[in-house]
């Protein structure tokens, strides 16, 4: 694996330098080069269309951002950004029961039928993928960002490829060092990438791990959980709740884009154990307890991680294909 490529603050405020650190990020993390504005002649509105389905979808439904960039973390990771979790049918990687809880697919459908008015059989479904978790993020007050494309859409989708691929709410730190560093991603990205959380629902279920029946109330099984928190969370959740009900991952400012994910883990008040060993190990607190203090760090660092994220082992030039719906392959 090549050396990791640094650059000093000063240089990276930038913004040219800067422009050229993400380009040798792409370079670096693709399995081809992906291209910035690579729909500038062939569908020159195409980012634009993205990005006004998603504020539309947004404004109808807060909870659209955090599902679309939970959506792409499922994609990239198995089997890389080639759109394969969209696809449907048996034994696919929708259809594993990890990702029944996976939304905004609906979203990513409606840009592609329009982009498909306009500029047929031309934007992939995986770059309209990336894009829209791009906007998302923006959307709920993130940074703005530029992401390079070209993704080509993959033709397999299996569920078997699913598991082992994807970090389980439960996952202890050296599981979820050992899946990312897999993927090429480092310590920090993990870190920084686990601030997605900031945004999104989770569904009891997710967390009910953390909890144990005690005479038919729910109880912490960890004690470093705040007390007062853990409280909170029984009685969203008690025992025999509906499957459907869903907690706010942040309790505080749950559709803003901000650093208040890594405030909650310095007051142990992480919704899942993944989120809370990140405060708890001592390879990462440092880190989190620094983006905790500056929200400035955090929205800087999210797009060199989220860029890496986005670019993980996608397709290019003539592999795989151009869905004309994302749900389905070409016949």
């Amino acid at each position: 694996m090549d050396p990791p490529i640094t650059f000093s603050t000063s240089l990276m405020n930038n913004k040219f330098l800067r422009l050229l650190f993400l380009v040798a990020l792409v370079s670096c993390t693709s399995s081809s080069s992906l291209i910035f504005s690579f729909y500038e002649t062939s569908c020159p509105n195409a980012e634009f269309m993205v990005r006004n389905t998603v504020r539309s979808a947004s404004d109808s439904d807060p909870t659209v951002p955090g599902k679309l960039l939970r959506l792409l973390f499922h994609d990239c990771m198995v089997e890389g950004c080639d759109g394969s979790v969209l696809l449907e049918g048996n034994a696919t990687e929708r259809s594993d029961p990890a990702n029944a809880s996976l939304g905004g697919f609906s979203v990513i459908e409606s840009a592609k039928r329009w982009l498909e008015l306009f500029c047929p059989e031309t934007v992939s479904c995986a770059d309209i993928l990336a894009l829209a978790a791009r906007d998302a993020v923006e959307y709920a007050g993130g940074p703005s960002m530029e992401i390079p494309t070209g993704r080509r859409d993959g033709r397999s989708s299996l569920a078997s490829n699913v598991r082992d691929n994807i970090v389980d709410t439960s996952f202890t730190m050296d599981e979820m060092i050992k899946l990312f560093s897999s993927k090429g991603l480092s310590i920090d990205d993990l870190v920084v990438l686990s601030g997605a959380h900031t945004i999104g629902l989770a569904h009891c279920s997710a967390f009910s791990d953390r909890f144990e029946d005690s005479n038919g109330r729910l109880v912490p099984v960890d004690d470093s959980l705040d007390k007062t928190y853990a409280a909170e969370l029984a009685k969203q959740c008690p025992l025999g709740a509906n499957g459907a009900i869903t907690i706010n991952n942040d309790p505080e400012t749950s559709s803003l884009f901000d650093n208040h994910y890594y405030k909650n883990l310095v007051s142990h008040k992480g919704l899942f154990q993944s989120d809370s060993v990140l405060f708890a190990d001592k390879r990462t607190r440092r880190r989190v307890a620094e983006l905790a203090g500056n929200e400035e760090s955090f929205l800087g660092s999210w797009g060199d991680s989220f860029l890496k994220l986005a670019s993980l082992e996608v397709k290019t030039g003539e592999e795989g294909e151009i869905r004309r719906t994302c749900s389905l392959i070409n016949g």
